[in-house]
């Protein structure tokens, strides 16, 4: 058996991160985007828009991503007819956990922002979506931004369930390489290393940012 290669294995590791940094990417692009849509809709005057997002943003926070990841992986193909990729599958159900717990952050930002502003703004003749553009959103920005970052390493951690449908991310990867060398705590402890280099500096940027916003509030 040939002997086990740190340097070779550990360049593997990263080589399949990129897919992981990628995932997570599309995750929080996708689904900051659709969680503004989700934001609006809660935080608006229409009543069944409300009511449909916080369902939507309910249900999604209340069920396992890995339930939610099954569900797509064996719903769309049997309601279209078509197989679907385990990347594919990946981005969606990212997409739509991301979304729904971005739009809790955002939504708790601005209810956080005083009433008085929304009577102000009111008060100039400005529209919902014109309050929220020019009045509440800058000041909810602020709030916002330090648990949005942090956030964003929890969505990187999650990506690592996709492994469960077949995906080549990091985890994914680093069990096929443990099937090689039967080496589970080294390969493991490096797989965790990884994940560790690419979450500490979000988390820890995150807590500064938070600290610094609160101290220039």
């Amino acid at each position: 058996m040939r002997a086990f290669d740190f340097f070779e294995v550990f360049m593997q590791l990263l080589v399949a991160a990129k897919w992981t940094v990628a995932l997570s990417f599309i995750a929080l692009v996708g689904g900051g985007l659709l969680g503004m849509v989700l934001t609006v809709a809660v935080t608006g005057p229409i009543r069944p828009l409300c009511w449909i997002s916080k369902a939507y943003i309910q249900f999604i926070q209340g069920t396992p991503l890995l339930m939610q990841l099954f569900l797509i992986y064996f719903g769309l193909p049997l309601f279209l007819g078509v197989n679907i990729s385990a990347w594919v599958v990946a981005c969606i159900a990212l997409i739509i956990f991301t979304s729904a717990f971005l739009a809790e952050i955002w939504s708790s930002c601005i209810r956080a922002i005083p009433i008085t502003q929304w009577e102000s703004a009111g008060s100039l003749g400005l529209g919902h979506l014109q309050q929220l553009r020019h009045v509440i959103i800058p000041q909810a920005v602020k709030i916002a931004i330090p648990p949005s970052v942090g956030f964003s390493a929890q969505v990187i951690k999650n990506t690592s369930l996709t492994s469960i449908i077949g995906f080549l991310e990091l985890t994914r990867i680093g069990q096929a390489i443990n099937n090689v060398t039967f080496k589970p705590f080294i390969v493991y402890s490096m797989v965790a290393m990884i994940y560790f280099l690419l979450c500490y500096p979000i988390s820890f940027y995150s807590k500064k940012l938070e600290k610094r916003l609160h101290a220039t509030g």
